[in-house]
């Protein structure tokens, strides 16, 4: 007579995100919400200069053509009322020209070149701390990890020294999941980070394609 032996089912164990964040102590739940919190930032600081830099490109198509004929006609208010119903870094630009109007032209060019600085600061608002995210989240997540694996340490030493692979296997996942977290929200402060430079880097070219235009413009004999 043949004896079969049952061997015990084995149970597939599944992974839990909630469970590996609640699981893993205090730390390391403070770890994680503060990463959540640093991602809600990066997406917001995103979208709102993402948003301010697009509306700051759209100027009107013959804008410099109707500056040009309100200069040769002598018709300078007309040319400042023009830029001020624009109200875009471009014709914040021209209207800081226009109001220079007689002076030298290095005046001119030396106003033009501080307001564009300037208009260049309001643009990079806060897309500085995209970079210091980006930067700073990988290295919170590994914080998150150190603690993780010195927590796991501990548990592992008040048992006596019996290496409990449960317990050792939960330390391990908790840890890695501030690792991956930070990384995540690195990954995103960095991709959206470059894309506003991106976006930033072509305003200032057409501020500066539109300055050069109006150089040109003062520069034609009357």
């Amino acid at each position: 007579m043949l004896l079969i032996q049952k061997t015990p089912l084995q149970t597939e164990k599944t992974l839990s995100l909630i469970e590996l964040i609640t699981d893993g102590g205090l730390g390391g739940q403070f770890i994680i919400g503060l990463l959540f919190l640093l991602l809600i930032i990066v997406i917001y600081i995103y979208f709102e200069r993402l948003f301010a830099i697009k509306s700051a490109s759209k100027i009107s198509p013959n804008f410099m053509a109707q500056i040009k004929t309100y200069v040769l006609s002598d018709k300078i208010d007309g040319a400042q009322a023009l830029c001020i119903s624009e109200n875009k870094p471009v014709a914040r630009l021209i209207a800081k020209g226009l109001s220079r109007i007689g002076r030298p032209l290095e005046d001119i060019r030396t106003t033009i070149e501080n307001a564009g600085r300037l208009e260049i600061y309001k643009l990079e608002k806060n897309v500085s701390i995209l970079a210091t995210i980006a930067g700073a989240a990988p290295m919170i997540g590994f914080l998150g990890t150190v603690i993780g694996m010195i927590l796991s340490i501990f548990e592992i030493s008040n048992a006596g020294g019996n290496i409990d692979m449960q317990l050792l296997s939960n330390g391990l996942y908790t840890a890695m999941t501030t690792t991956v977290a930070g990384l995540i929200v690195g990954i995103v402060g960095y991709i959206t980070y470059n894309h506003l430079v991106v976006k930033t880097n072509k305003v200032v070219y057409q501020m500066e394609a539109t300055s050069l235009e109006f150089f040109d413009l003062l520069n034609e004999p009357a």
